[in-house]
């Protein structure tokens, strides 16, 4: 890397962690029932939807970030396809979005693709997944990261909590707990004879101790 090059490198990281001192106010999100269900419309959209917040090189290191956090495995997709990125788009962009939120979220990237300049003279997308995991593992575990890494561990905690919230708001994310609420189940022959045993009480009890209007 030139000197001109970590002289931009420097300056920039500085921009970004005024930018993170705004974290703990800009993922504090609360969230209204018509937003939750605008951002879930969201990551309905069709693919060819364009990002209403994020750069372009933006949305790179935030589709690639979210996977990490939540990559594809046997039991279901990633973050990505379940648009999860589509999601966190979404909230950033809305009218009821803070200014603190999207600053602090332009922070957070530029911190993470500053600090693997800073490491490996190239930004995060650019740089190999060995060096990627490199940086995650210095931000992931707070009790485990050094003092100098604070900023991008309030970063990364808030973009993961993001990115759960994202993921298991998805259909994607229901049927990978196996959420089956809000079904017809026309098979119910009342509670298990096992969990009556453990609680003492007999089927005839169950009945009279729960209301029935």
């Amino acid at each position: 890397m030139t000197a001109p090059a970590g002289k931009r490198s420097t300056l920039g990281r500085r921009e970004a962690v005024k930018a993170l001192a705004l974290i703990p106010l800009a993922y504090s999100f609360d969230l209204s029932a018509p937003q939750v269900a605008r951002a879930s419309q969201a990551m309905t959209a069709p693919d060819s939807a364009a990002p209403k917040f994020f750069k372009p090189s933006e949305w790179k290191t935030v589709r690639m970030l979210a996977d990490y956090i939540i990559p594809r495995d046997e039991r279901s997709g990633s973050a990505t396809e379940a648009k999860v990125p589509e999601y966190i788009d979404f909230l950033l962009a809305d009218k009821d979005a803070s200014d603190s939120s999207r600053i602090a979220m332009r922070g957070g990237l530029g911190w993470i693709d500053f600090e693997c300049v800073e490491r490996f003279g190239k930004n995060f997308v650019a740089s190999t997944d060995a060096q990627r995991r490199q940086v995650l593992n210095d931000i992931a575990w707070p009790k485990k990261a050094r003092p100098e890494m604070s900023h991008g561990v309030a970063f990364f905690n808030r973009f993961r909590d993001l990115t759960a919230s994202g993921f298991f708001s998805s259909e994607m994310g229901w049927k990978d707990v196996r959420y089956v609420g809000n079904v017809f189940n026309p098979g119910w022959n009342g509670c298990p004879r096992e969990a009556l045993t453990k609680l003492g009480v007999t089927g005839e009890e169950m009945k009279t101790r729960v209301p029935v209007e």
